[in-house]
């Protein structure tokens, strides 16, 4: 499809006449052209209507964000007005600010998608304009770019404020009396069931307001208000020249290790997580872990070279009264990250930026969401002999002093660093406490926003890249990346709007989704059922983004990184290994997304769950031993969780669930089409030596042949009703035997027939 064509297709009608002109700037370029030779007139001119255009579209933007601002602080001072005068909270009030956030946050989406299309569109009439005048415009426009920018960052600190205000007005204001995530970047042991997807620039900020309609945006500091450097992630991954860390991690190693120096903000963060994934971990009889421990950074490059120990680590903590248990891992973690140092010749080789995005209740860890932009890839190694972390005080630093997190990165040069083109999702699941997917994240995984990529790894894709010729071993979705993950816009999916321009969600409007919400709980109270936990809830326990109803406007902290979360496996105590809260070595966890388990972020169970498996059946319901133990450690804690994340037993009882319908990946239609091709490999192979026969034989040649050439046919023929059986059934998703049971026996009695009759036919 033309550009042309798409661009009119994406054009939101209210605001037709604020986007590039696009036919127009082309138009310019193709009449000058043919009218006559490029000059330098025709350069000005085209330049000055470009500047124009890009003027135009940026002051709207511009001016459509402080209008959104003005709307948003409007909204703030009337929740805190409801605050402050308890005869005027009522269901009514909140929900009347909850549909006026609703439309605001739609606006945005629109927002960054005119944004983003005429981005686009910029880009692609300057290449036009390069490729048919053999000028360099598209290079001498970057500043004008970046003197008015474009891109979608600029919205991302008006959701982060939506996120908040929602989220009073989904707990009608109530305080939380929990504090909610660990601020000072502890771990708990959580098993989840983690998958990860790809998102296109072009769906970013919709999978956001996605997202955030149902799960808050997590803070964790309410003592500073939030900036967009605060989401900003860097991890610094250490390997040997060999590699053998990315070939432990690519190949799934019993013991394989991951080892990376993480911190989050600014450049000058003073502390540093040094964090180790061991994959079925010998010390905690296979199970998979991520554990970590915090140093400052000027202890980095002592840790490194091992002058400053693990003793001095646990010594230092104890004098900073730390429990006894915490001294003991970081000492156990110190250690063995030390160890593998020194025995396996490590040394900083890539670092890994991106901004992070998390989504979370406060005091629920069942489900959590987490999505990264601006991911970058930049080299930290020394292989090619050029000292990229040379400083003033040392030669081999343990990171460089030129890229901090000052995104794109464009100071430094192309063969050092990699921009990925796509966002990650990652959606973590506590499958071993028998939670399921809700059915809104379903329907997100399962539509057009989001492309799946299972078992996805950062540091295995930049290593991949830069360091090509050192690995045997490349990851499978390399190629991927030459696919267009786009796919058409499915109806009723996603964030759209009706002909009235009224905002819908997956095609119906919000109202009327609360209200059916309300007619089921209404339901399941007069059968006698527990009903739905309903955002009208009176908990005082619901969670709020203000600590009092008197105090000023939020100030928003950032979402919770991945310094601050919560750990995804078991730690690994160095004398507990049978601690209560592990859980017990080839315990199967399983997902209703409709992707493959991974236990943690980048490791899954080897002997788990297979992709098939994962995608055609539904889950085992949880052990009965769980289930009591749920029941008796948070039974008042499920009377306040929100409806996608509340059940009941009855349901979890229930055998016959509901199966989710899942989208076949092309990798399977790919493998049937392998499996026809190698039939007609053989095929072919007949036929090669029955035309040789018929041509260079003798009579007796000229029968067998023909035997081989009827041979060959009938083989063909079998091979395409096979293949076509199989698609069949794999794109009406039938269960049954796709193997060939018959097809390969009779093959075989064919063969050895014609070849006893040319046997009997030359020696007779």
């Amino acid at each position: 499809m033309k550009y042309g064509l798409e661009l009119q297709n994406n054009v939101f009608p209210p605001w037709r006449l604020s986007y590039v002109a696009y036919d127009v700037l082309k138009q310019e370029l193709k009449s000058r052209q043919l009218d006559h030779g490029w000059t330098d007139a025709d350069e000005h001119d085209f330049v000055q209507l470009l500047d124009n255009e890009l003027t135009k579209v940026y002051d709207f933007v511009t001016a459509k964000l402080s209008e959104i601002d003005a709307r948003i602080l409007y909204c703030e001072r009337t929740i805190q007005t409801l605050q402050n005068n308890p005869t005027m909270q009522t269901d009514v009030s909140y929900s009347l600010m909850d549909e006026a956030l609703t439309e605001i946050l739609f606006d945005v989406n629109d927002l960054s998608r005119f944004s983003r299309v005429n981005y686009v569109a910029i880009q692609k009439i300057l290449k036009k304009h390069d490729r048919w005048t053999m000028m360099d415009l598209k290079q001498a426009y970057v500043q004008k770019l970046r003197d008015r920018p474009l891109d979608n960052q600029r919205f991302d600190v008006a959701i982060v404020y939506i996120s908040a205000l929602h989220d009073i007005c989904r707990n009608r204001g109530h305080r939380n009396a929990n504090k909610g995530v660990n601020a000072d970047g502890s771990q708990n042991a959580f098993e989840r069931a983690t998958a990860k997807y790809w998102i296109h620039p072009d769906n970013i900020t919709e999978v956001k307001a996605i997202i955030m309609l149902h799960l808050p945006v997590l803070v964790f500091d309410k003592s500073k208000k939030w900036e967009p450097s605060d989401s900003a992630i860097s991890s610094v991954y250490i390997d040997n020249d060999n590699f053998d860390l990315y070939t432990g991690r690519l190949q799934r190693d019993e013991g394989a290790e991951a080892i990376r120096l993480r911190w989050y903000g600014p450049y000058e963060s003073k502390s540093v997580y040094v964090e180790r994934k061991t994959h079925h971990a010998p010390w905690l009889n296979g199970v998979s872990v991520k554990d970590r421990f915090r140093i400052d950074t000027e202890d980095v490059n002592p840790f490194l070279e091992g002058s400053y120990t693990a003793d001095d680590i646990a010594a230092e903590m104890q004098r900073s009264n730390k429990k006894q248990e915490e001294i003991d891992q970081a000492h156990f973690i110190a250690q063995g990250v030390q160890t593998s140092v020194k025995e396996k010749e490590l040394q900083p080789i890539l670092r890994v930026f991106y901004n992070r995005t998390a989504f979370q209740l406060p005091d629920d860890q069942k489900l959590r969401i987490s999505l990264d932009t601006n991911l970058t890839f930049i080299r930290e190694d020394h292989l090619d002999g050029t000292w990229r972390r040379r400083t003033q005080k040392t030669n081999n630093n343990w990171r460089r002093e030129d890229a901090r997190i000052d995104t794109p990165f464009r100071h430094l040069p192309d063969e050092e660093i990699l921009r990925f083109p796509y966002a990650v999702l990652e959606t973590k699941l506590q499958t071993h406490l028998g939670q399921e997917a809700p059915a809104w994240l379903t329907s997100l995984v399962e539509s057009h926003l989001v492309h799946e990529v299972p078992r996805f790894s950062k540091y295995l894709h930049g290593a991949s890249h830069f360091y090509r010729d050192h690995l045997p071993l490349l990851p499978w979705w390399l190629a991927e990346l030459n696919v267009d993950i786009r796919k058409p816009r499915a109806e009723n999916t996603g964030l759209t709007r009706s002909r009235s321009f009224k905002p819908l969600i997956d095609g119906r409007y919000r109202r009327a989704m609360i209200e059916e919400r309300e007619r089921a709980n209404q339901d399941a109270v007069v059968r006698g059922e527990r009903p739905e936990a309903s955002s009208t809830s009176d908990s005082s326990n619901a969670p709020t983004l203000l600590t009092t109803p008197t105090t000023p406007p939020p100030r928003l902290s950032p979402p919770l990184q991945v310094g601050q979360k919560q750990q995804q496996q078991h730690p690994s105590p160095p004398l507990k290994p049978s601690a209560p809260y592990m859980s017990q070595p080839g315990q199967a966890t399983t997902t209703t997304l409709g992707i493959p388990v991974s236990i943690d972020e980048d490791y899954g169970s080897k002997g788990g769950v297979s992709p098939a498996a994962a995608t055609t059946s539904p889950p085992p319901p949880p052990p009965p031993q769980q289930h009591q133990q749920l029941s008796e450690s948070s039974g008042k804690f499920n009377n306040r969780l929100p409806s996608f994340l509340n059940w009941s037993k009855e349901q979890e009882a229930s055998p016959d669930r509901k199966k989710v319908k899942v989208r076949v990946e092309p990798k399977v239609f790919f493998a049937n089409e392998r499996t026809f091709i190698s039939w007609l490999q053989f095929c072919a192979l007949l036929l090669t030596v029955a035309l040789s026969l018929l041509n260079f034989g003798d009579s007796i040649g000229r029968i067998v042949g023909g035997l081989f050439i009827g041979l060959a046919a009938v083989v063909a023929i079998y091979a395409l009703y096979r293949f076509e059986k199989r698609a069949y059934m794999i794109n009406r998703r039938i269960d049954g035997r796709y193997d060939d049971l018959w097809g390969p026996a009779v093959l075989c009695v064919l063969l050895v027939g014609a070849l006893i009759v040319n046997f009997y036919l030359r020696f007779r």
